[in-house]
């Protein structure tokens, strides 16, 4: 037995879009899952397979959650988190945009989730997943590293 914390890599997609009233982001209600349920979070997102790169995943999750291929995916920044107290695990998001796909994105897995909506990243849905808040806040900052669930410090974003 070790007494190392795991540390979890996920990839996150934000699909964006031009709306009226400026940048619009495709967010999806999370449905009756063990985590957050009922919160509104990256349309496609979930963890990185063994063997396969952040990128991989992003593309992978897209079809498994919202039916869509060929995606223009950008790197948009890698956030490591926590939570406050002691460590059992850590977590290493990394996070994409694309502003074009094959496809009309759709709910794909209903047994995880119970919508889909377009959202300015000025005006998202209550409630909204804690950390994606943070990341859509800073979508575009320029920022390539954030920190999420350690105490405010100046030596982390």
């Amino acid at each position: 037995m070790t007494d190392r914390f795991a540390l979890v890599p996920a990839s996150y997609v934000y699909l964006l879009r031009d709306g009226e009233a400026g940048t619009e982001v495709l967010l999806q209600q999370r449905g009756p899952v063990p985590y957050m349920p009922g919160h509104w979070a990256a349309a496609a997102a979930g963890h990185v397979e063994p063997g396969e790169t952040a990128y991989d995943a992003a593309r992978r999750e897209a079809v498994e959650e919202l039916g869509i291929t060929d995606l223009a995916l950008e790197f948009a920044f890698t956030m490591q988190r926590s939570q406050f107290g002691p460590a059992v695990e850590e977590r290493v998001d990394f996070f994409f945009t694309a502003r074009s796909w094959t496809g009309e994105p759709r709910v794909v897995e209903e047994h995880k989730a119970d919508g889909l909506g377009w959202f300015g990243v000025d005006a998202l849905p209550e409630p909204m997943v804690p950390h994606e808040a943070h990341a859509i806040a800073h979508l575009f900052s320029g920022e390539r590293y954030l920190t999420f669930g350690w105490p405010a410090s100046p030596a982390r974003g």
